[in-house]
């Protein structure tokens, strides 16, 4: 458990009673998918009664093929993210990586996001840090849990007093991942708050070739699995429409889908509790 809540946009804390929630497409195909997935998220805000964070990379940098769709970057992006939350009132994360970009994101954004594949970054780190707004670290496939805590530090020395980390998976030979479900203890105990990445967690990475593949069909018992182990929150993958997806097809979950997980995981988390406090 954590010493205090830690507050990751204005209404919604990490360690608390309620169990966090991040939830959107992985990335912005276009002005119509966008509002599209922001209604999906809003709906599910509205019956899950929990104020959720709602995530869209504006360009995805890292991708396996040059020919992979990545987004309409940072200026447009950044114009579409803005009309999400006047239009539906919602908190906005987005990933950053550059450290120019970091300050033009932090105007729209309450979190910004380190993937996991720069997570050892320190001038984007130290950038997102100083923007003042809440910094998520994504835990790198390559990275011990207890690795992430010099990552963290990296955004606490430079200023940033709400930082947290994502578990999303090790590197489990080629092609595959596996969770480790100590991640949370041990990053509980140096007091970082700590998320579960239930859709990333499902990848197989360049398993495709040029597109990385997934096992959707075990979202449920992962998430509930690190629910249970102690994750303050999680972070999913929510699409319109995820077969049809430009980027994570194999991952993303519908919107149904998504809300009968995190009905579940909200329940989960209220029992971890009691048997913890008791």
């Amino acid at each position: 458990m954590l010493s205090k809540p830690l507050e990751l946009a204005p209404g919604i804390s990490l360690g608390g009673a309620d169990l966090a929630i991040v939830a959107g497409p992985c990335v912005i195909e276009s002005p119509e998918q966008l509002a599209s997935a922001a209604q999906a998220v809003t709906e599910l805000s509205r019956v899950l009664d929990l104020p959720l964070i709602f995530k869209a990379s504006f360009d995805k940098a890292n991708r396996s093929s040059i020919d992979s769709f990545r987004g309409p970057g940072l200026v447009e992006g950044l114009r579409l993210l803005a009309e999400v939350r006047e239009t539906t009132g919602l908190h906005i994360l987005t990933d950053v990586h550059a450290p120019d970009q970091c300050a033009p994101a932090a105007e729209v954004c309450h979190v910004l996001q380190i993937p996991a594949f720069l997570c050892r970054q320190t001038d984007l780190i130290v950038a997102a840090a100083k923007t003042g707004r809440a910094v998520n670290i994504k835990k790198g496939q390559f990275m011990a849990p207890e690795d992430m805590v010099l990552a963290v530090e990296k955004a606490r020395d430079a200023g940033c007093e709400s930082v947290t980390v994502t578990e999303r998976g090790s590197s489990f030979g080629y092609h595959n991942l596996v969770v480790d479900m100590r991640s949370f203890a041990i990053l509980h105990a140096h007091d970082i708050a700590v998320l579960f990445d239930v859709t990333h967690s499902l990848q197989l990475p360049g398993a495709k070739g040029k597109e990385t593949g997934g096992q959707r069909e075990f979202a449920e018992p992962l998430a509930r699995a690190a629910v249970a182990a102690g994750a303050d929150g999680v972070y999913l993958e929510v699409h319109p429409n995820p077969d049809e997806a430009r980027s994570d097809r194999a991952t993303q979950l519908g919107p149904d889908r998504a809300r009968r997980l995190l009905t579940q995981l909200i329940a989960l988390r209220k029992t971890t509790l009691e048997i913890s406090s008791g």
